[in-house]
């Protein structure tokens, strides 16, 4: 006879109850049939588990050995029969802004086919709160590093994958005069109002600490209201390049930002309660971005219109 999972149930309830009523009745079985299955599992094991009297019971050291790595076992288990159910659930995949830019349906549709699963798209207006409450699964974060640390701030308890860095542009009407130059700089743009997102926002006054001109900001809501004054010329806009591919309007020319530090753009999961596909997705990204980095070839690129000057490698 080999060792069953009711003889790991009955000796980790035992050991949880301290009697046999009350492990019988946590089973839902019948004492005399619990005390058969301890006993059946003993003559496997080749040693006694527990001790009998007349008045009470108690777990041998070798029992409490067992009984601890029956409950491992029962947990894994029950972990992997969880997982196996989530396993053809769509991973939810959610950013705040521009995803992947031109890079989202190519990056897409190879996972679709080198893994047949589906993602599900979503864009809620803080995507780390999004995925700590558990409406999505991933998320598409892009960060720059507070002035003058060479890195992002971390992100507490969520496991992250860095990607690529990419370029900081300004968001300009096109009626302004600074849209008539090829580039700008950040004290050029500290001269009027800057639009800022009010949730998940990848660029702060921050950062203009180290220039001595910190504008004055506009909170939006939201990318229509940022584009809409930003077109009327109310502000101008700093954000991430891969936003020139996903947010284009013939109202707001787009600039690379001469003095500005890089976004790290990186994909970000819960280590808890995870998606079983999660973890396999950002490395997937990982290695479909390090090819396009390793050819040469930047994940973004401002050459989408007429205003646009020649991509540069990042």
């Amino acid at each position: 006879m080999n060792v069953e999972l009711r003889h790991l149930r009955a000796l980790a309830a035992l050991a949880e109850s301290n009697t046999f009523t009350t492990a019988a009745a946590v089973l839902g079985t019948t004492q005399p049939t619990l005390s058969r299955t301890i006993t059946q599992l003993e003559e496997i094991a080749g040693v006694r588990l527990v001790e009998r009297t007349t008045r009470e019971m108690s777990l041998t050291p070798a029992g409490r050995r067992f009984s601890a790595t029956a409950r491992e076992l029962l947990a894994s288990l029950n972990t992997a029969l969880d997982e196996l159910g989530r396993t053809d659930a769509p991973l939810r995949l959610g950013w705040a802004w521009a995803g992947f830019g031109g890079h989202t349906v190519p990056l897409l549709q190879e996972w679709k086919r080198a893994h047949a699963g589906t993602v599900e798209l979503s864009r809620p207006p803080d995507p780390v709160a999004a995925l700590r409450r558990g409406a999505i699964d991933a998320a598409v974060v892009r960060r720059t590093a507070p002035w003058p640390s060479p890195s992002p701030e971390p992100l507490p308890d969520l496991p992250t994958a860095t990607l690529f860095t990419e370029r900081l542009v300004a968001a300009i009407a096109v009626e302004d005069p600074r849209a008539e130059k090829t580039s700008v700089t950040l004290p050029e743009l500290a001269v009027g109002p800057v639009a800022v997102c009010a949730t998940a926002p990848t660029v702060t006054d921050h950062l203009w600490d180290h220039t001595g001109r910190t504008p004055r900001t506009i909170s939006v809501a939201n990318t229509d209201e940022w584009l809409t004054r930003i077109s009327v010329g109310d502000a101008v806009g700093v954000t991430a390049e891969a936003t020139t591919y996903n947010h284009r309007v013939p109202e707001v020319a787009y600039r690379p930002i001469e003095d500005s530090p890089p976004v790290e753009v990186a994909l970000t999961w819960r280590a808890t309660d995870a998606h079983p596909q999660a973890r396999a997705f950002a490395q997937f990204a990982r290695n479909y971005f390090a090819r396009l980095l390793d050819a040469g070839t930047p994940p973004f690129s401002l050459n989408h219109g007429v205003d646009a000057e020649e991509p540069k490698t990042p």
